[in-house]
């Protein structure tokens, strides 16, 4: 049952009800009906707060922003509500109630009687006090597992939903181009065809649980000079077609995401907020995008007090709508008054605002928020008695363990095996020195987005919400028989040596060392990993690799287990160490994971998504650069990699054999089709991860020396082997030309597959005949991968 109020004039519903209609149609026909401050209120969202005690949402004070009165907005009605469990710890349940009550005081204020649409964070999970905590992004990529991410992401999506979330700030498609910014945890790698592929599979998972997925940030915000966070961006088209587009182009493709989220920077002068061409033109009239645009929090206001490019908030509102941003968010400024008095002063066109109206409004539609018999009640809450609070506290459950087993696929299958001189897996060491400052740190697991770690950080005194195992915990769970003792030696940090020395004298007491390192997670310098938390380069933080190298000169075998939002380099260790293991803050069943992989109970296939640096001042620098960005004899400064993209290793072998190619010949407009056999010559199950790259010898633009065009992992059995055959489309070598269309030119191709982008194993040389191709949006973009069994034909 709902409390909403509609006003009809007579006995026949409004055509915007009627659910036979398009959404588009139903749009038009409440378009109509609008006065203007009516269709500017669809256009903005209100930051809130969920009531613990399940009363309505209270608006947010943000530092930012003075607060709303929502009494002066809601006879008008209202677009979004922001972040109504991600704001403050509210227990589940209470909040959906609280999010319910307030959706019917909005439906009931105005004479549409229109919800709100609520958004949510889910970057690394549900950004919900007692939600399940997911590895973050960067995890995502070095699983080169795309249905897993799909099957987690659909996991938060019915999570959300479940609650009354409509839409989700999710997924980051940015390409790491300099290591160094602080969100790179937020990223899934360095690589656009792993990012697109990967965050298309998130995508296409919350939008099977009917939740909005969000793409951010478009386009470009990764690229900043020097790494900082919301700096210029001074990449070309081509860099921006090449590198920064293809993930969002698939996900518009093939993910159908139904929202979009502008990127802070300005690229070349021209704030995304702002950018026609990018958000009109390409986004809706070449790829045919039809859902919302909505704005980075405070953006549309930054065009007037970061970039300049307006004198005014009714300025700079009228040019974030000429561009094609729909909604502003996460609260009412430039598209509140300042819009209504331009608008009314003719400074900017009402067909504007009804042309993003009816965006928002179609997008209402197919939620469901327009049908007359909407009932805010969500599938959570159904059947409750929602009129005892106290009742329902503790009723929702978020974290599941269903969602911690997904958690815990997620973890085991990121986690990189960088180096093993022999030293993994442990074999039942009588003592395991564990040290270092994420030995038993619990957010040592979570990235900056994690509730924990985002708003839980301002709430000391409110329990986590979901277990946090330590590394400690982990190991004394893992490794029973072992004596574990434990030193700190140093703070993430810490600028101090004073702790190395007990450090070391615990160390010579031990078999076996595992020294965690890495980051803590924060926002704008609150740690050292994570939004605003950029670095001027890329050593480990405060002392830790001076404590690294003490405990090396020990000459106890030292294991080095990074829990990390960035790859560092790591000095000696590279060649010293006896192993070394990579996590990127892998949720919170991430220290289980990790003392899997040290037992040998887990077998290590995370690829490498980022290369980790031999030095830590050679960014900004990804495996994707072209002859001029490798290393030479004409400058002092060696960019190579310790490890490269893609690399990681398992406790198995795997052989390459019988490459088979048809055609080593095919038109611009072909395909190339060849074959080969993978065996596990271990004697354990294992995986590899099938890798393919393209060199191009030759071409009329500057090209990276190789670049992923796909992969595929393979499980394998001790002994088994498969078959694997790869149908390459010509349009797979396709580049910006000169004239800035994207072409296919003839001439020779080298097809390089291997274990990683520096483990070449078999190699394909091959040509293409015929003209030069100019492609479109409708190009192929994948590899197509088909694993028999061997000897199949």
């Amino acid at each position: 049952m709902t409390d909403t109020v509609v006003e009809e004039t007579d006995s026949a519903a409004p055509a915007w009800r009627d659910r036979a209609l398009e959404p588009a149609a139903r749009a038009d026909a409440l378009i109509a009906a609008m006065t203007l401050p009516e269709k500017i209120a669809q256009l903005f969202g209100v930051w809130v707060g969920a009531s613990d005690e399940g009363g309505e949402v209270a608006p947010y004070q943000h530092e930012m922003e003075e607060p709303v009165t929502l009494e002066s907005l809601l006879p008008q009605g209202l677009g979004q509500l922001t972040r109504p469990f991600g704001t403050a710890p509210v227990d589940p349940a209470l909040g959906a109630l609280s999010l319910l009550r307030t959706q019917r005081r909005i439906a009931a204020a105005n004479r549409f009687g229109i919800p709100a649409l609520a958004h949510e964070e889910c970057l690394a999970g549900f950004a919900a006090w007692g939600a399940t905590a997911y590895p973050v992004p960067l995890s995502w990529g070095a699983t080169f597992h795309p249905a897993l991410i799909r099957r987690m992401a659909e996991r938060i999506g019915r999570d959300m939903r479940s609650v009354g979330v409509h839409q989700g700030l999710a997924p980051v498609l940015d390409v790491v181009r300099d290591a160094r910014w602080g969100r790179v945890e937020e990223t899934m790698g360095e690589d656009p065809y792993l990012v697109g592929t990967v965050g298309t599979a998130y995508v296409q998972g919350l939008e099977s649980a009917g939740v909005v997925a969000t793409l951010k940030h478009f386009a470009g915000y990764s690229a900043s000079r020097a790494g900082r966070n919301l700096a210029p961006v001074g990449m070309g088209e081509r860099e921006r077609a090449d590198v920064m587009l293809p993930p969002f182009e698939m996900a518009v493709r093939e993910g159908g995401a139904r929202s979009v989220m502008h990127a802070y920077t300005d690229t070349d002068g021209v704030p995304a907020a702002a950018d026609e061409r990018l958000l009109t033109g390409l986004l809706r009239d070449t790829w045919g995008f039809s859902g919302t645009v909505v704005a980075d929090y405070f953006g549309i206001a930054f065009l007037k007090t970061l970039h300049g490019v307006a004198g005014t908030l009714g300025e700079a509102a009228g040019v974030a709508l000429r561009a094609g941003v729909d909604v502003e968010l996460p609260t009412v400024k430039a598209f509140g008054e300042p819009l209504l008095k331009a608008a009314a002063d003719g400074e900017v066109d009402e067909g504007l605002i009804d042309r993003a109206l009816r965006r928002v409004l179609t997008q209402k539609a197919e939620l469901g928020l327009l049908d007359a018999d909407w009932d805010p009640v969500p599938a959570a809450l159904a059947g409750a008695d929602l009129t005892d609070p106290r009742s329902l506290r503790g009723s929702v459950e978020l974290d599941s363990a269903a969602n911690r087993d997904l958690a815990r696929q997620v973890a085991e299958q990121s986690i990189v095996l960088l180096a093993n001189n022999g030293a993994l897996p442990l074999d039942r060491p009588a003592r395991i020195a564990l040290i270092g400052p994420n030995s038993q740190a619990p957010k040592a697991v979570l990235g900056c987005y994690a509730f924990p770690v985002h708003v839980g950080g301002q709430h000391p005194d409110v329990p986590a919400g979901i277990g946090l195992p330590t590394l400690r915990d982990a190991l004394a769970a893992e490794f029973p028989g072992s004596e574990l003792v434990t030193a700190a030696g140093a703070g993430i940090d810490d600028t101090g040596t004073d702790g190395f020395t007990a450090a070391t004298e615990l160390a010579r007491t031990a078999d076996v060392v595992v020294l965690a390192l890495g980051d803590r997670a924060g926002l704008f310098g609150r740690g050292t990993s994570g939004e605003g938390c950029d670095t001027e380069s890329l050593t480990l933080p405060g002392v830790q690799q001076g404590l690294l190298d003490a405990l090396l000169d020990t000459g106890v075998p030292v294991v080095v287990t990074l829990l990390a939002g960035r790859p560092y380099a790591l000095g000696r260790a590279v060649t010293e160490a006896a192993a070394i293991v990579q996590s990127f803050f892998p949720g919170q069943e991430g220290t289980g994971a990790i003392a899997g992989v040290l037992s040998g109970r887990v077998n290590p296939s995370g690829r490498l998504p980022v290369s980790v640096p031999m030095r830590p001042g050679v960014q900004p620098s990804t495996y994707l650069a072209a002859r001029l960005g490798q290393s030479s004899e004409v400058s002092s400064i060696d960019p190579t990699a310790a490890f490269g993209f893609g690399h990681g290793l398992t406790y198995t072998t795997f052989r390459w054999t019988d490459l088979d190619v048809e055609d080593l010949r095919t038109g611009t407009d072909g395909e190339i089709r060849l074959a080969f056999t993978v065996r596990n010559t271990g004697e354990r199950d294992g995986t590899e991860v099938a890798q393919l790259y393209l060199h191009d010898p030759v071409a009329s633009v500057v090209q990276p020396v190789q670049r992923l065009i796909g992969y595929q992992r393979l499980d394998l059995a001790a002994g088994e082997a498969a078959r694997v055959r790869v149908r390459v489309p010509a349009d797979l070598a396709g580049f910006t030309g000169r004239d800035g269309h994207r072409i296919v030119e003839p001439g020779e191709l080298e097809l390089r597959l291997g274990s990683s982008s520096t483990d070449p194993r078999l190699t394909v040389i091959a040509t293409l005949t015929g003209p030069v191709r100019r492609l479109d949006h409708t190009r192929r973009l994948h590899a197509e991968f088909t694993r028999e069994a061997p000897g199949a034909s």
